[in-house]
């Protein structure tokens, strides 16, 4: 059977059809890269704002018009809205995410302990969706409250996966040539706390690096209060990438408790500077919501200012999406959707200073890089893009294929066109590959 995945929105969305890619290789199928070629095509939705959703529909849509035969919808917009879902033309079947981790046995018609005893190893998925890195899954659903969310409603409570699966995972990423591991959960930072013996994340990583195989180990997004100060010891390591994503979502105070967020700008401020000062060159991304009910031009203007001082690597913008079912859908003082977007195109600049002064900080510096593309040229070389543990977007040239090496790169000037440094390899022809 061919079978086509796609996935909308986070990263944990885009782990688990690795999962599921995975297993169905295991089992003899074949993944292909889109749905004409498909007898069945599997999405793994969102709903974190009206266009996810709405992208979520479209891709369904767009799955059952190119040709195939089967569309099977899940992931979180088709776990809150399931009739729907089967109302899209072609839709066949709805597995909510209560019901996600049984969908290849349902599908396959076989049992879960004949599917546990399967080996898996892990390829990139085919097309777009192809990436170098592993997305590991280790922790699902989410205790915050949120305001404007509904991923609580959508995935439920917190709960750990335990470190066996976590390593089954990881040693089918390392079978499989994957050099980076982004650890991925709702809530990152609440591992192991609902485990029968409880631990942390800090005890996570610790015994994730014992894996002497692991050449690098990334940290998906987690909440600036369940960041464990006791974890930067950690980075001495350096095989833990050097980027931190730990979501804003608004530089004022007022904001922030509307939002239901417990921690104070200031709080935000100290840690973000004692990360900084004991990890040199660390990369902190983040994400902010612009026209949440009640916003003012103050404290847009507060936000701005945060994100100026903070000097982010990077940053998500997202507007003020309404989403029936969470508190902040029924809050007073909405924020007209023009001015919502005039500030977020207005945030969007700011992120692009800083970021670029972020990357200006490495021009004339030799990093690492690992390459996710390496596309062979006309001219007999190959184009190359990757990223640095510190997440900095590279591009460069090469004399041979280096997708998924990791290789010492003179990072020389800004891209003329996207947010990303240019780099040179030198003597790469004399060099072998893989020894850098």
């Amino acid at each position: 059977m061919r079978i086509f995945l796609d996935s909308i929105g986070c990263r944990l969305n885009q782990s688990e059809i690795e999962g599921f890619a995975n297993l169905f290789r295991a089992l003899g199928h074949e993944v292909v890269p889109d749905p004409a070629k498909a007898d069945v095509a599997i999405v793994n939705t969102c709903a974190v704002t009206v266009k996810a959703a709405a992208d979520s529909r479209k891709q369904l849509r767009r799955a059952s018009r190119e040709g195939a035969q089967i569309v099977i919808a899940t992931g979180c917009w088709a776990t809150l809205e399931p009739e729907a879902a089967l109302q899209l033309e072609g839709v066949q079947r709805v597995f909510v995410n209560g019901k996600k981790g049984t969908l290849v046995a349902d599908l396959l018609d076989i049992s879960d302990e004949q599917l546990s005893t399967v080996k898996v190893v892990r390829e990139p998925l085919p097309g777009d969706r192809g990436r170098t890195r592993a997305f590991i899954k280790v922790q699902e659903g989410c205790d915050n409250r949120c305001t404007y969310c509904l991923t609580r409603l959508a995935r439920g409570p917190s709960r750990s996966r335990n470190l066996k699966d976590i390593n089954k995972d990881i040693q089918a990423a390392i079978d499989g040539g994957a050099k980076e591991m982004v650890l991925s959960g709702v809530q990152l930072g609440a591992w192991g706390r609902d485990l029968d013996q409880p631990q942390a994340l800090q005890d996570l990583l610790v015994k994730i690096l014992t894996h002497q195989d692991i050449q690098r180990l990334r940290l998906s997004s987690i909440e600036p209060w369940e960041f464990d100060l006791e974890m930067l010891s950690l980075w001495q390591d350096q095989r833990l990438c050097r980027q931190l994503h730990i979501p804003l979502q608004s530089g004022s105070d007022r904001i922030l408790k509307k939002m239901g967020r417990p921690i104070s700008v200031s709080a935000y401020q100290a840690l973000i500077g004692e990360i900084k000062q004991r990890i040199p060159g660390i990369a902190i991304t983040t994400d902010v919501i612009t026209g949440f009910p009640g916003e003012t031009d103050a404290d847009f203007e507060a936000t701005q200012t945060l994100v100026e001082t903070v000097g982010f690597a990077g940053g998500h913008v997202f507007t003020y999406s309404p989403r029936p079912m969470t508190p902040a859908f029924k809050m007073e003082a909405q924020v007209p959707t023009r001015v919502a977007k005039a500030r977020n195109a207005a945030l969007r600049k700011v992120f692009e200073r800083t970021s670029e002064n972020f990357r200006e900080q490495f021009i004339n510096r030799v990093m690492q890089v690992l390459w996710e593309i390496s596309d062979p040229t006309p001219g007999g070389s190959y184009a190359l893009s990757g990223l640095t543990d510190n997440y900095i977007r590279v591009y460069s040239a090469a004399d041979c294929d280096l997708w998924n090496m990791i290789t010492p790169v003179l990072l020389s000037g800004h891209h003329h066109e996207w947010p990303a440094l240019v780099g040179n390899i030198e003597r790469i022809d004399r060099m072998k590959v893989g020894e850098f």
